[in-house]
Order: C-alpha cells, then structure tokens, then sequence
C-alpha cells in the first residue's frame, strides 16, 4: 500500500544530487519535485523479459504491466542498494549480479523522477508481494510488441522499453 507520508530525497532536475526531502503525497502530483527510482529488468535464460501488473492498490498505474522491479530510493539510499531491496520485497528473490543500464530523468504531468535501471538473469520462482503486485509473468518481445500502446503496460514502461530496444538490449551476463 501507498503511504503519501513516506518520505523521499529530492534531487536537482540538471544534476543528480539530493538537495531537500518532501513526502509521496507531495511528490506525486507535483512535477516540480523530482526524486529518484530504481528499476530492474529481469531476463530469463531464454531471453523473455518478467513484467509485473501494478497492484490495484497502487496510487500510480494500478492494475497495469510493467517493468519486473521498480522502487523509490529511501532517503540516503543508493540506487543500486534500493534496487536490491525492492527486488526482495516485490519478487521475493535476491537479484545476484546487477548490470547498469543508464539513468535518466522522467517527466509527466504528475511527477518527475531520476530513473536508475539496472538489468539481472533470474528463472525465478517468484514469491511476489500481494501489496505490491498483483501477478508477474515473462513476455517476448512479440507479445510486449503486441501491447505497446494498448493501455495495458505503463507509460513509463513503454518508454524504458524503447530505450532498451534503442540500444539492442541483450541478456545480462551470467
């Protein structure tokens, strides 16, 4: 569940350094204040990207596909460190190897974030968090082809998966 008092480090928009703190309830809503995220794309042994559906109960894009983990920072949290942790928390699983992809700041009309995305190789089994996802499963690049712009993935997946295919994204090493 989504607490609007939890509290996130923000950062600068040009530079990618803490310069306040507000709450989620503050943050979401309000694109003058960016804080950060950290995603990971998890890619099976046959090259199948896992997605996970939004929980229902989530103040951003219930119920809908995207990237396998993605999580704010904790205040004075590293984007890697948060990536491992929610990795634990919303699959279940620890993450082994983490590879770096990029970072970059997004923006909508309702808030702004500096995305960290990492990528790792995991076959599961999965334990997901019932307050944080509802299902996850893997997807080839047919099937996420075929829903890109159906309303059924996030925005903000949409667009990280075109980064990734922008830049020939393949499996991380083993």
């Amino acid at each position: 569940m989504s607490d609007p008092r939890e509290l996130f480090d923000l950062y600068d928009a040009r530079e990618y350094r803490v310069i306040g703190r507000a709450s989620r309830g503050e943050c979401h809503g309000n694109p003058a204040l960016v804080h950060a995220v950290a995603r990971v794309h998890v890619v099976d042994r046959a090259g199948r990207l896992l997605l996970q559906k939004r929980s229902g109960a989530k103040d951003i894009q219930p119920g809908r596909w995207d990237t396998a983990v993605g999580g704010h920072l904790q205040p004075g949290e590293d984007a890697e460190t948060a990536a491992r942790r929610e990795m634990l928390e919303e699959l279940g699983v620890a993450p082994g190897r983490l590879a770096f992809l990029h970072r970059f700041l997004w923006r909508t009309g309702m808030e702004s974030e500096w995305v960290t995305t990492y990528a790792a190789r995991h076959d599961g089994p999965f334990a997901p968090d019932p307050g944080e996802v509802d299902e996850v499963r893997f997807w080839t690049r047919e099937e996420i082809a075929g829903a890109l712009g159906s309303g059924r993935l996030t925005p903000a997946f949409e667009d990280e998966y075109a980064r990734l295919e922008a830049r020939g994204f393949r499996l991380p090493p083993a």
